[in-house]
Formats: structure tokens, C-alpha cells, sequence
């Protein structure tokens, strides 16, 4: 089957790619930068390009579309214009140019919660203006998708939650997987105990492969895996590497207290670890479920330990890492 990913280039593209790959599709990297693996077929287009993309697109029978900006900023213009309007013009240009399906990739974001509050797909939307802009933007692009869904595009949409593990780019890791590798270098001594739900970006792309394949038109699915506490998941990282992981756990309350002073001074070196948004990230993940993926698509994702214990690997093979001897 002739395949298509837009942001082919990323995190979550390589997985994509290389699930599709490993199941014998034909594969067809987009992006604004070439893809890594010279021999995957990759052409340079912006999605904001309707009448390139829909080039590109020809002969195409599904199309997994993943390009975002991740901002957490409470405004940021690129951000809105790539994940709202980018998706609507992909779409458009996936109905133009006879695509059978096209995969959304949405985001847990995309969702209004509450602390603590379990989500599924008939929870709330991000349409509260006071919600940062990645939250209210993708839903935002699902708006726009569901437009060209009425003018005859078959897709479903993906809404995957915190996504790490391998593969991963070496030199650019996500920020997640950056936190991990941290750790399991014995560089964080200390860390903010907070529950995420955490999903393996292989399974991710296992679960987008399944939603092309059995999902409702129309429909969201939430791609979740399991619930894990982010300060437990850097101390194994730490304990498979051989080392000290974090040993201070600091309350979410003096992160709160200090953002607002140091937030002006990070973001001088491109850093959004203390904006409104990140902290928001911290103390309001919810409860993720996953019922319908599992029931609808057959998705399953794989312990967490197993994403650990790859991840510790990966970082080791591609020389970021050198692991110490347990004794």
C-alpha cells in the first residue's frame, strides 16, 4: 500500500515510518526537512502548501498527517497557523487528490480537564480562551478536519498522551526522553513527583496503523498507556543505567512560587520549562481512558517497564549513554 506521513522527520514520524515500513507498505516521507533513511522516498513540502501537498498526494491511498508546533506559550502565531490551519489544508489536498483515509494526529491536549479528572472521548474541548495555545489549536485543527469530513474525506483522529521511548533523534530528544537520559546519566539530583500517562511512541504508531485500518470515520481515539509517576519512571531509568537517580522530590508549590521570576530569564535561552503551560502540564494530567481504542481498534500498549528498559537501551546504542555495572 502506497503511505504517506507529513512530519515524517520528527519523533513520532520515525516510529510511524518505520511501523509502516515493517509491515511492507510503501512509504512516502513529507516533511520541510529530508528524512534520516536515504532509502525512504522523502519530498520537501510545507503543509501550509495546499496546491504541493495535493501533488504529493497523488497516487496516495492513506495519509497519517503528524506535523505540529508543541508551544507552550499562551500565544504563539506559528503554532496556530501549522496546527489549525495545516491540518485543514492537508485535508483538503488529501480529498482533492483521492486519498482513501487520512490520520489525524491530535493531542490529549485537545481535551478540557480537570486535576485528577479521568478523560475519553466525549470529555470537554480546549475551547476556553484561557487555555494555552497548543491546547486550544489542536482542537482547533480537528475543527477544520471535521469541515472537509462533511465535504466527503474519510479520516479519524488520533489523540495520543505523553509519548516517549525509542526511536528517537540522538542529538534533538524530546523532551520527555530528555528528562530520562538525564537521569540515567546520574545528572538530576533532584526532580517534580507528577503523574502522566506515558506511551511508548511505538505503540503510538501501532495504534495509528490500527485506527487506518479499523476506525470510525470521524472518530477520535485517545492513544494512551499507563499512568506513571514522571520522578519514578527517572529513578529506573537511573537503576537500568547503573546509576543515582533523582533523590529530591520539590513540590509543585515552589515551582509555582519561582516560575514567575525565572520563566522571563529561560525564555532568554529558548527555555519553556517554567511557563504557565509546562507547570500546567505537571499538576493537571488526568486519567486517561483508553476503553475505546481498545475495544473499537484492538490497541494494547506495552508495560512501562519494557519502554524503560528500550529506551535505557537506545540511549546506550546510539552513544549518549555508557551504562555502569550493577553490582
Amino acid at each position: 500500500m502506497r503511505v504517506a506521513v507529513t512530519g515524517a522527520a520528527g519523533f513520532l514520524g520515525l516510529n510511524v515510518v518505520n511501523a509502516l515500513l515493517e509491515q511492507g507498505d510503501n512509504v512516502l516521507a513529507i516533511d520541510r526537512v529530508p528524512f534520516p533513511d536515504k532509502a525512504v522516498e522523502s519530498v520537501l513540502v510545507d503543509v501550509l502548501d495546499e496546491d504541493a501537498m495535493t501533488a504529493a498526494l497523488d497516487g496516495i491511498e492513506v495519509v497519517h498527517h503528524l506535523v505540529a508546533v508543541i508551544s507552550l506559550r499562551q500565544e504563539d502565531p506559528v503554532a496556530e497557523k501549522v496546527n489549525v490551519h495545516g491540518v485543514g489544508a492537508v485535508a483538503r489536498a488529501s480529498l482533492a487528490a483521492g486519498v482513501r483515509r487520512m490520520v489525524n494526529c491530535g493531542s490529549l491536549a485537545s481535551f478540557d480537564y480537570e486535576k485528577g479528572a479521568t478523560v475519553d472521548e466525549g470529555s470537554a474541548r480546549s475551547t476556553d480562551p484561557a487555555l494555552p495555545v497548543y491546547h486550544r489549536s489542536k482542537y482547533g485543527g480537528e475543527v477544520e478536519l471535521r469541515k472537509v469530513i462533511d465535504a466527503g474525506l474519510d479520516a479519524v483522529i488520533c489523540n495520543p498522551t505523553g509519548i516517549y521511548g525509542p526511536l528517537d533523534h540522538p542529538q534533538r530528544l524530546s523532551r520527555m526522553n530528555q528528562s530520562l537520559l538525564d537521569a540515567a546519566l546520574g545528572k538530576l539530583p533532584a526532580s517534580v513527583p507528577s503523574k502522566f500517562d506515558m506511551v511508548d511512541a511505538r505503540d503510538v504508531a501501532a495504534g495509528f496503523l490500527l485506527a487506518a485500518e479499523k476506525g470510525r470515520t470521524g472518530h477520535n481515539y485517545l492513544i494512551g498507556g499507563h499512568r506513571y509517576d514522571l520522578f519514578d519512571a527517572q529513578v529506573r531509568a537511573a537503576e537500568l543505567a547503573g546509576r543515582r537517580g533523582p533523590r529530591i522530590r520539590i513540590p509543585l508549590r515552589v515551582l509555582e512560587t519561582v516560575a514567575p521570576l525565572v520563566d522571563p530569564v529561560a525564555r532568554r535561552f529558548g527555555s519553556e520549562s517554567f511557563a504557565p503551560a509546562a507547570l500546567e502540564n505537571i499538576s493537571m494530567s488526568p486519567v486517561v481512558d483508553r476503553t475505546k481504542a481498545g475495544a473499537e481498534l484492538g490497541y494494547e500498549p506495552r508495560a512501562t517497564e519494557e519502554t524503560l528498559r528500550d529506551l535505557v537501551a537506545f540511549f546506550a546504542a546510539s552513544g549518549l549513554l555508557r551504562p555502569v555495572a550493577v553490582s
